[in-house]
């Protein structure tokens, strides 16, 4: 199993992100909050992996922190839940939001993210409430101030509202609704990752 991968940052396109270990490229996919503290590209990462095997795909699912990596863990093994499912909810909400939710049962919340339905979102309150009992009251998953790459803060806006809806249409929401969200808070200058997160922001 691939744990942990230690390399460079070569291409980022949300919510993927390629690291070159070795001379081997690796391609991980994030959730969002994680994304946004990945430093630049050409720079050095260390990505915490959850590594799943199908009969179709090998696919990582990489995390900054180990705390991060466990919530993800304890998501997948929900009856329902699925890493895409996993990385969504991990999207679209914080930890403290998601674990908060769970606590107090608000289902209202949790449909609110992609994939999630009412018997979903139910079940994730059955079968999590108490697995989360004094689970780390710090927000693992607030995203820190981003700085940006000069490529991307050069972005024509087009191109940046473009790429934010092709991703949030990865995490799962649909384009209607992704090219809905993405215009209303996309602005001029904005980078594809403060459209994201604005994006997300927005519909929980």
């Amino acid at each position: 199993m691939i744990g942990r991968l230690r390399g460079v940052i070569i291409e980022k396109q949300p919510p993927e992100v390629l690291i070159e270990v070795g001379g081997l490229g690796y391609e991980v996919h994030m959730p969002m909050s994680c994304f946004y503290d990945l430093p630049e590209l050409g720079k050095e990462a260390v990505i915490h992996t959850h590594f799943v095997v199908r009969e179709d795909a090998q696919l990582l699912y990489g995390f900054n922190h180990k705390q991060e990596r466990a919530l993800f863990r304890e998501l997948i093994k929900t009856n329902g839940v699925g890493p895409k499912l996993a990385l969504a909810i991990l999207s679209g909400m914080t930890a403290t939001q998601f674990v908060l939710s769970v606590e107090r049962e608000e289902i209202s919340s949790l449909v609110k993210l992609p994939g999630v339905g009412k018997k979903t979102a139910e079940r994730l309150v059955v079968e999590m409430k108490d697995r989360l009992k004094g689970w780390v009251s710090h927000d693992l998953f607030s995203p820190a101030e981003i700085t940006l790459p000069a490529q991307e803060s050069q972005l024509r806006a087009p191109d940046a509202s473009e790429e934010a809806a092709s991703a949030l249409v990865a995490l799962g929401y649909k384009p209607q609704q992704a090219s809905q969200i993405v215009a209303k808070v996309a602005s001029e200058g904005m980078s594809v990752e403060a459209i994201i997160r604005e994006s997300l922001r927005s519909l929980v």
